[in-house]
């Protein structure tokens, strides 16, 4: 298999307004932020696991693209994701297919979004090269994914199902995205520590002055970069 299969609850929570406006929304709009440098007028976006197609007008009204390629191995998800498209200006176009073997030219793509996705998928470094090779020279991945810290928490194991062997810190996925031939810089990453990644109190004991995690002291859940397409990494070089 490519990827772990979603639950049925993971499935009914994508469709829910907590996924759409607590979780998606909100990195888009950090990913936005974190790019720092103009993008080409009207890109052309590949949505990598785009599931149900929520995503799309989100990143419609955040980019203006002028086309959205939408890309889930998932049928039913995609004949959803056909629907969010067909409600939207932008053209879309909708791939059934493996992230790590994308059935699309060369440097056809100014971004990839890869949203929450990485962490289902269990060939992670051909997915990561299949992203870079569909990028055009200097093109953006946008990366928003949880860490294991999350992953691995007792509600998420309960509800969701997941690769564990795969699964990797915040700073594992920054070192795979770079050893990936990919180029960022600090200000090109966040560590988001919003209430619903921390699903062993959700926050609960922040709230109540309990408890009061410091950056750089805390495991880290989500992570969340805006990378350009650059030269390969020679892996000989770092051994």
């Amino acid at each position: 298999m490519p990827f772990v299969p979603e639950t049925a609850f993971g499935i009914w929570f994508l469709r829910t307004h907590t996924w759409e406006h607590h979780v998606l929304r909100v990195a888009i709009n950090d990913l936005k932020r974190l790019i720092g440098t103009p993008l080409p007028e009207a890109p052309v976006i590949v949505d990598v696991g785009c599931g149900q197609g929520i995503s799309f007008r989100l990143l419609a009204d955040a980019f203006q693209p002028r086309r959205i390629v939408g890309i889930d191995y998932h049928k039913p998800s995609l004949a959803l994701a056909a629907q969010a498209g067909s409600r939207i200006a932008t053209e879309t176009e909708l791939l059934h297919g493996d992230c790590a073997a994308l059935q699309l030219p060369d440097a056809s793509a100014d971004i990839v979004f890869c949203h929450q996705t990485f962490h289902h998928l269990v060939e992670q470094e051909r997915a990561l090269a299949e992203f870079r090779r569909v990028l055009k020279p200097g093109g953006v991945l946008l990366f928003a994914e949880s860490t294991e810290a999350y992953i691995k928490s007792w509600v998420i194991r309960l509800l969701f199902r997941h690769p564990m062997h795969v699964q990797k810190s915040a700073d594992g996925y920054l070192e795979m995205i770079r050893q990936g031939g990919f180029t960022f810089g600090a200000n090109n990453v966040s560590l988001p520590y919003l209430w619903w990644s921390r699903a062993k109190d959700f926050g609960l004991f922040e709230r109540l002055g309990l408890h009061r995690p410091q950056p750089g002291k805390r495991r880290e859940t989500l992570v969340n970069v805006a990378a350009r397409k650059g030269s390969k990494v020679n892996p000989a070089v770092h051994r």
